[in-house]
């Protein structure tokens, strides 16, 4: 039975003059799980919202959206605020009050129900999510993965038949993002609740979804079952941008040219490369790390709290980045990676320890002195860079704190927005584009400050694999011209690519850090889907292209 039907549904922002959404008619049926992706700012967003009626954005809308046969809009307000659940990106903007039991019953108390229920229900549904141990906490205390949890929490405290979720991972890291999705997944096997969820990171969703809608331009490209979307893709083009974002099994699968029965998980795509290929060549080509002999940071035995009462957050952190180096940072939340981060940038004080930019101490750095060509922080929020009402205000505004004059900022401006390809974003408010647009045009502002050292926390939040590629190329490139960068990513993926050494952050401190291909060979969790799937047979291969290529070596040996 249908739940959701779209008839051709249009929309368009005020201000703008394209469709953020062109011609939309699907159905999704009772019980279903939709994952919604296709490359940033092409809707998906938009289109969640049109179906959560109390955050519709302000705009001209054309068509119909029914639930359960009834015109979205006429349906009661109880209807609406009860059976539609939806959570959003940051969990931190959907938390509205200071403890988490509060949190749990604040949908209820709303709706006026009496205490007696809102007790059980809030016990049931704390004890259904494993929030016992930290019921009575702040809601200020908790992780990204707990205050993630006790939204989905509170809107399932509500009994919805339709959940909605705009990207609930991005802030998680691989741990909790995967302990989030198998809860999804549970609620959909287990209550038969109806989900449609828009992620950029397709690994764990991908294999569990019923159908996946792709979206391109506005527009609707493929919706059908997960084995069926590679193929439909290549058939509109064999290099479109969502393949690059689509599973490791699926990618390695099509990449070796094979068309009939499309692995999923790192399961299906183990046993596809046992029953396929043999072992008898296994190992990758040599990549050494040949370090600058030039150190550009320098952390020895850096400690650093808060408050003067709090436990600390960083406990005697020493390592040392090599000038022209990518170097990544990985680690759950909540361990202290974005704060070293800011440590390293000044915007907090160590209260012991020594730490060296450029071969100078950072305390004898003066005014603003950091900062000018010499350090940069991309924050995690990108929102938290832009001050004006344009980019190009923005930008505008950072070239004269350089002190550049006014054709000398036309021309880095230029520079910048070309190098990123950001032209058409320039004149927009900052808070009018998608996430990866955002994350762009911060990068682009960073990059105005011509940093010597450029220091990026979750730079690919948000952002679908083609942009992926694309930052990927922008970072190789400010490297190539001796740029150094410090990255804290979730991403194991993107920091396999792109670092030449990563660093497991734990407990306040590096644990340890090698070059990629040994880093990850050798973890279980904090590892590559294509290592999941390929180490029984090649051991060191972390990434998709190592796996087909191992492969092709050993096709010969076809089994």
């Amino acid at each position: 039975m249908e739940i959701f039907r779209l008839e051709n549904l249009s929309f368009t922002y005020p201000t703008n003059a394209l469709k953020a959404l062109d011609s939309l008619s699907i159905t999704i049926e009772s019980g279903d799980f939709v994952v919604v992706c296709g490359q940033s700012g092409c809707g998906k967003t938009t289109l969640l919202k049109m179906l959560k009626r109390e955050m519709s954005p302000h705009g001209e809308k054309s068509g119909h959206i029914y639930y359960n046969e009834t015109e979205l809009s006429e349906i009661t307000e109880h209807t609406a605020a009860c059976e539609i659940g939806y959570v959003v990106q940051n969990p931190e903007n959907q938390v509205v009050t200071d403890k988490v039991w509060h949190e749990l019953a604040f949908g209820l108390e709303n709706m006026g129900l009496p205490t007696s229920v809102i007790r059980r229900r809030v016990g049931e549904m704390a004890s259904f999510f494993g929030i016992q141990e930290w019921f009575r906490k702040a809601t200020s205390e908790l992780s990204g993965g707990q205050k993630q949890l006790l939204n989905l929490a509170s809107v399932m405290v509500m009994q919805p038949k339709v959940l909605i979720l705009d990207e609930p991972t991005s802030q998680l890291d691989p741990i909790a993002a995967a302990d989030f999705i198998a809860t999804l997944q549970k609620l959909n096997k287990e209550l038969g609740l109806t989900i449609i969820l828009v992620e950029h990171r397709l690994e764990e969703v991908f294999p569990i979804a019923d159908k996946v809608l792709v979206m391109e331009n506005a527009k609707i490209i493929a919706y059908d079952e997960p084995r069926e979307i590679s193929g439909i893709l290549q058939s509109l083009n064999t290099s479109h941008p969502m393949l690059k974002g689509l599973p490791s099994a699926v990618k390695i699968f099509s990449s070796l040219g094979k068309t009939e029965g499309c692995p999923l998980t790192v399961k299906e795509g183990r046993n596809f490369l046992a029953q396929n290929y043999s072992n008898d060549i296994f190992e990758m080509e040599a990549s050494p790390f040949s370090p600058n002999s030039e150190i550009a940071v320098e952390l020895h035995n850096v400690w650093f709290r808060y408050e003067r009462d709090l436990p600390d957050v960083i406990r005697g952190v020493s390592f040392c980045v090599h000038k022209q180096e990518t170097y990544c940072i990985l680690g759950g939340n909540g361990t202290g990676k974005t704060t070293t981060l800011n440590v390293l940038s000044g915007l907090n004080k160590a209260y012991r320890g020594k730490i060296i930019i450029n071969g100078k101490k950072i305390k004898d750095y003066n005014n603003n002195e950091l900062y000018h060509h010499n350090i940069a922080l991309l924050p995690q929020n990108p929102q938290t860079v832009f001050l004006k009402n344009t980019v190009r205000d923005d930008f505008t505004e950072i070239s004269k704190v350089m002190q550049y004059d006014s054709q000398q900022q036309k021309q880095e401006i230029e520079e910048v927005t070309e190098q990123l390809s950001i032209h058409d974003l320039l004149d927009k408010h900052p808070y009018d584009l998608s996430g990866g647009e955002q994350q762009k045009c911060a990068l682009a502002k960073m990059l105005l400050l011509k940093p010597k050292i450029l220091l990026l926390d979750e730079p690919t939040k948000g952002i679908d694999a083609f942009a992926k590629e694309t930052l990927k190329g922008i970072l190789q490139d400010l490297k190539s011209q001796g740029m150094t960068i410090i990255i804290v990513t979730h991403d194991v993926e993107f920091a396999c690519e792109c670092a030449d050494r990563c660093a497991l952050f734990f407990d306040g401190e590096i644990m340890s850090e090698d070059i990629p291909r040994e880093f990850f060979a050798q973890n279980n969790f904090y590892t590559t889907a294509a290592n999941r799937i390929a180490r029984q047979l090649y051991p060191k291969a972390v990434t998709c292209e190592d796996v087909v290529s191992l492969c092709l070596k050993n096709e010969v040996h076809h089994v």
